[in-house]
This record gives C-alpha cells, sequence and structure tokens, in this order.
C-alpha cells in the first residue's frame, strides 16, 4: 500500500522485452533502502524489485501491466515517479493508493494559472461514478484533488511543488497518465451495485439503522 506521495524521480537507464513483458532498469537514490522482493510503486504502479545494485533497481512488468498502464510507453531516458511501499508506523499524508491502477486517461490540457498548473485529463466515462469533485485521485502515483469534474473529463490543480518534483511537468496534450481511483469510493459503489442487483443479503450491508446504531448519525 501507498499513499501517493512521490518520494523521488528515478530515470530509466534500460528497457528489455522479456517475453511478452518487459523489464525496466531505474537509476535512483531509493535503490540504497530497497531489498528484492521489495514493493516500489512506478508512475503509480505496484512493481516488485527482481535485481539491485547500489544505484539501480529493476522490475518487470507483465503482459496485463502494459495493457492496463502506461508504462508499455516508457523509455530509456525517462523519468518515472517513485514511491516505496508504506510502514505501519508511518504517516498517510496523501490517501490510500494501491498502486492497482485501473485504466488510463489522457491529458486533454495543460493550462498555467498564477502559480499553478491546471490539467484537464479525460478517461473512459465507464468509471465516471468513482470522480467526484474534490474527492482523490491518483495520477501516475500522485495523490491528487479533484478540481472540477463533467462528463468524462476531470481538472487537478498543481503546485509548484508538485510540478517540479514528479513527471508531471513532462506531460502535454496527448500523454497517457495512469488512474487508479479511490478504494473507498470503489467499495462503496460495488455495494451500491450489488443492492440494486439483488445480491445483498436481506437484512445485511450498510443501511440508516446500522449508521444510527454505530453513533454515526443522530
Amino acid at each position: 500500500m501507498f499513499n501517493g506521495i512521490i518520494e523521488e524521480l528515478g530515470k530509466v537507464t534500460s528497457v528489455k522485452d522479456i517475453g511478452g513483458g518487459k523489464e525496466l532498469e531505474i537509476e535512483c537514490h531509493l535503490a540504497a533502502e530497497l531489498e528484492i522482493d521489495n514493493s516500489l510503486a512506478v508512475n503509480g504502479v505496484c512493481q516488485t524489485v527482481v535485481r539491485k545494485e547500489t544505484k539501480r533497481v529493476a522490475v518487470q512488468m507483465v503482459e496485463e501491466t502494459l495493457r492496463k498502464t502506461a508504462l508499455g510507453s516508457l523509455k530509456k531516458g525517462d523519468e518515472v515517479n517513485l514511491e516505496r511501499s508504506l510502514t505501519l508506523s508511518q504517516r498517510i499524508d496523501g490517501h490510500i493508493v494501491q498502486g492497482h491502477v485501473d485504466t488510463t486517461g489522457v491529458v486533454e490540457s495543460v493550462q498555467k494559472e498564477g502559480t499553478n498548473w491546471l490539467y484537464t485529463i479525460s478517461y473512459d466515462p465507464e468509471w465516471k461514478d468513482l470522480v467526484v469533485g474534490r474527492g482523490s485521485i491518483a495520477v501516475d502515483g500522485i495523490s491528487l484533488t479533484v478540481a472540477r469534474e463533467s462528463d468524462n473529463q476531470f481538472i487537478i490543480a498543481i503546485i509548484p511543488y508538485t510540478w517540479e518534483h514528479t513527471v508531471l511537468k513532462h506531460r502535454k496534450k496527448g500523454d497517457k497518465v495512469n488512474l487508479e481511483f479511490d478504494i473507498l469510493g470503489k467499495y462503496v459503489l460495488r455495494f451500491m451495485q450489488n443492492r440494486e442487483s439483488g445480491n445483498q443479503k436481506p437484512g445485511g450491508g450498510l443501511t440508516e439503522d446500522v449508521l444510527r446504531n454505530s453513533g454515526f448519525i443522530d
């Protein structure tokens, strides 16, 4: 599990084909603190360290990862967002991010507004119920807040620090980005879908009485 706070920008030093997948070698300072089998979020995609040196680590992407994320477009010299998995004693400064990318979005525009940058990102309408204004979303692994949303697009406002210290400064119109929607929203949506389809067990689930008895509402 991650929290969407990027620790370092790594640099891709090689991309190798491995059957239907790919192996990325990444140069980063975090390599000194990582071990083989550790989890590492690369542009928001949870990957496993399969090899490490003093200043480099390698991760391997299978076909499913290449189909569902934008990692397949990475090439030598590209920068990537890196975040290690959380520890139990670590504060969650962003939001709960699993590193399980749901889909990719497309950057429709990048606009400078005062000190901020406004990114408009489009996505497949099937995910519309999971994008909420002022809600959390992970874009290339970065925990961000949806500033505005309409139809199948949303806008995120990027502060100078985030722009400078993540790969967003390289993103331009037409680029693909990895999207992971809030896990809490996904659970609520699944619950509601089950309830509407009649799959919810009689007397079970989240009801007004349950919330009242638990002290959440008066």
